[in-house]
């Protein structure tokens, strides 16, 4: 099981960039930032745009993957988003993977003023927007016309240092965002059952609740004809599910949990001093074998 840990945007770059160096340094496969304008509790913090930082990321680190958990269409275009993402895919040399997803409820979906979309509307643009993400990272010239997003002749030159294109992970844990990922993704990502209202669960209620969720994406990459094999499975910790942070046996437990199900991929935030994700740093220091 290869192991991640999420920091997010919140430290100016001195701090910032000996966090992301760290990473590297103690084994991690991959990290990752969240990609908001503002985010939750913490919407009147310090807060730092993902693009710029994970271009600096790039730059401060030479071997760990890095990548957006998630992004999502609520204040992106897919045209100049592709450009950036081409741009990220060079400079970290072939590191980036992009998560994306279908994007929430909350701040972000009204901050540019706009009412929230429905469900099914933010899943109608979700499919679209990735559709189109997919051609413009693979295809020299793209025209789409559709409902939501447009593109005349859309150029991403010199296009990805990985091909075809750079790595999708998609995050979705309901049957319209899975035929997404098996039409698209590399990865799946799931954060737990989105309803779930009460604390984290633990390690073995975690899993089961995800070994719940890959049997219904199997079945949908069976529908797609798509080998439910070739994808992989990640599991982001904190919030809805317990991360196991409460010293090095218990994340033990947590992890080997998840590999038993199938989880091929498991992420930890980067411990904060108070909520949320409150923890211990020395903790994150020895759970990387």
């Amino acid at each position: 099981m290869r192991l991640g840990v999420l920091i997010l945007p919140e430290h100016r770059w001195p701090v910032a960039s000996r966090m992301w160096r760290r990473a590297e340094e103690l084994g991690f496969d991959h990290a990752g930032t969240y990609d908001h304008l503002a985010w939750g509790a913490l919407r009147d913090s310090s807060w730092f745009a993902a693009v710029p930082t994970l271009t600096a990321a790039a730059l401060a680190t030479s071997t760990i993957r890095l990548g957006t958990l998630v992004a999502s269409p609520n204040f992106r275009h897919p045209v100049p988003f592709a450009r950036e993402l081409v741009t990220l895919d060079d400079i970290s040399a072939g590191r980036f993977t992009l998560g994306v997803g279908a994007g929430g409820e909350g701040w972000d979906a009204t901050i540019l003023g706009v009412k929230a979309w429905s469900v099914g509307e933010r899943l109608d643009r979700f499919g679209e927007f990735v559709d189109l993400l997919d051609r413009l990272l693979r295809e020299p010239a793209v025209t789409h016309r559709g409902r939501h997003y447009g593109a005349d002749e859309a150029r991403t030159y010199p296009g990805c240092m990985q091909r075809p294109r750079l790595p999708f992970a998609i995050a979705a844990t309901g049957r319209r965002g899975m035929h997404i990922v098996a039409r698209h993704a590399q990865t799946w990502v799931t954060n737990g059952d989105r309803s779930h209202r009460g604390p984290p669960l633990g390690a073995r209620d975690g899993a089961d609740l995800v070994e719940r969720q890959m049997k219904q994406l199997d079945e949908i990459c069976r529908d797609e004809g798509r080998d439910p094999a070739t994808i992989d499975r990640l599991v982001l910790t904190g919030g809805r599910l317990g991360a196991g942070l409460d010293s090095p046996g218990a994340f033990a437990t947590t992890r080997a949990a998840y590999a038993e199900v199938g989880v091929t991929d498991l992420v930890v935030h980067w411990p904060r001093p108070a909520e949320p994700y409150r923890g211990d740093s020395a903790i994150l220091e020895q759970i990387v074998p």
